[in-house]
């Protein structure tokens, strides 16, 4: 786990661009001068506009354009305040909480080959991690049928090996059956999806004694720890609360496999 121990901020940003990726998948460029905090496998929280919305949304960095002063999130409509953020526009002033959360450790995978696995929204995290990494970069995805948004842009920045549950593009099954198909191999694995996709990671991970960092997702209120509202069991005791918890956003949202109990 990074710790970057800078003081999230509150600001106006404005959206420079939005696409539907496919389905429901939308892609948006934010431009904000916090990308000097920006890092893998961190996130920002963006606030709707509707005041009966209250709290931010948590959304993954996708990507980090440090010249140009913006931030890429690739985000699926799953309510009314995602919903809204699908409606944005060019030029739209828009209120972000950033930058959230620890990164991924670029560190571990330098000089080896390291196994990227992403799954469903977890994938587009997994774009500015293998921008960074420098070794040999293997990729796999899980999607739900052939709509493989991100991967032109994947397949450029290493080996790619889709995955589909609906056997209608790449490897028929789950992100480990396209491991499994494709015999692959690495010195370590960073992993971002739905629980059961991380649960299964850790798992293969430990029977191949491979270090596996593991980027949580979780509903979240707050996004600054303050609530407790996305607390994971973890295998060892917090120092300062002295229980076996975590708080994702803050303690996270990358965890050491053998760290988190999931």
């Amino acid at each position: 786990m990074t710790d970057f121990g800078r003081t999230p901020k509150k600001q106006t940003a404005v959206v420079l661009s939005q696409q539907e990726l496919s389905p429901g998948i939308f892609d948006m460029w934010i431009g904000t001068d916090l990308v000097s905090d920006a890092a893998a496998g961190r996130f920002i929280g963006i606030y709707p506009a509707d005041r009966s919305r209250l709290l931010p949304r948590p959304v993954s960095i996708c990507e980090i354009d440090r010249e140009k002063q913006r931030l890429r999130v690739v985000y699926r409509v799953a309510g009314g305040g995602t919903e809204e953020f699908s409606t944005y526009s060019s030029g739209q002033a828009i209120e972000i909480l950033g930058i959230l959360g620890n990164g991924f450790p670029i560190e571990a995978g330098n000089g080896k080959t390291s196994l990227l696995i992403g799954g469903g929204i977890g994938i587009p995290p997994m774009l500015q991690l293998a921008k960074e990494l420098k070794g040999n970069v293997l990729i796999t995805a899980g999607y739900r049928d052939h709509n493989l948004f991100l991967a032109k842009e994947l397949e450029l920045l290493g080996r790619f090996y889709p995955a589909t549950e609906d056997g209608s593009a790449g490897t028929g099954g789950t992100v480990l059956d396209a491991i499994a198909a494709h015999r692959l191999k690495a010195d370590v694995i960073y992993a971002c999806g739905p629980l059961p996709m991380l649960r299964a990671v850790k798992q293969f991970a430990a029977t191949q004694q491979i270090p596996a960092y593991l980027s949580m997702e979780e509903r979240m209120a707050c996004g600054v720890g303050a609530c407790l509202g996305c607390v994971c069991r973890t295998t060892k005791k917090d120092p300062h609360s002295h229980v076996y918890n975590a708080r994702i956003c803050t303690d996270g949202p990358v965890f050491l496999a053998e760290d988190v109990e999931i």
